[in-house]
């Protein structure tokens, strides 16, 4: 249950101002049918997150524990840094393709956007770490459902309402503090203090 909360937590803090959200407000605000939007969103990060869990899985498998740990302190830190540059999306990304239907425009869009995105990025980190990495996609995947299900579902409004700075330098500062503490608390220690 460990692997499933910190996944949750770790992307969903990970995806407020991120390219993918700003794509969901988009898609929002483009074609004003929220279900289609949400289960596009849904199939997308199963999908992406699955193929990012199972390349953690296998890097976890051919690096030590000690690397495996310092790789997560080190992308947690480079998480908050991450955080906090603003990410722009341009609409031509939501554009629906040729002729398909919202559900599959949503797939295709998130999935592409979604493609070395710091959630993606923090998946495979996780998968590495975590187990049993059924735990960390469905984690990581409530995490991208989290914080996107709310920006479809209020559309313009709602991204008028947030305040994206202070947000972003909260999740920065939550990173962090995510960082320093499994440096000091978590894997094989901080090298020399043990």
């Amino acid at each position: 249950m460990q692997a499933f909360l910190i996944a949750t937590g770790v992307v969903a803090l990970a995806e407020v101002g991120d390219k993918t959200q700003l794509l969901s407000l988009i898609l929002a605000a483009k074609y004003r049918k929220p279900w289609p939007i949400v289960l596009g969103i849904f199939f997308a990060t199963i999908v992406n997150h699955g193929l990012a869990g199972a390349v953690g899985a296998l890097l976890a498998r051919w690096l030590t524990p000690e690397i495996v740990h310092w790789s997560v302190v080190i992308s947690l830190a480079a998480m908050a840094i991450w955080t906090l540059i603003p990410d722009k999306v341009d609409e031509d990304e939501a554009s629906p393709g040729s002729g398909h239907g919202v559900l599959i425009a949503t797939m295709i869009a998130f999935f592409l956007a979604e493609m070395g995105d710091k959630t993606q990025v923090a998946t495979v980190v996780l998968s590495a770490e975590y187990h049993p990495l059924w735990q960390v996609i469905t984690g990581t995947t409530c995490g991208m459902m989290l914080a996107n299900v709310p920006v479809v579902w209020l559309g313009s409004r709602f991204a008028n309402r947030l305040p994206l700075k202070a947000t972003r330098i909260t999740a920065a500062l939550l990173f962090a503090v995510l960082a320093i503490w499994t440096a000091v608390a978590g894997g094989t220690g901080i090298p020399g203090l043990n």
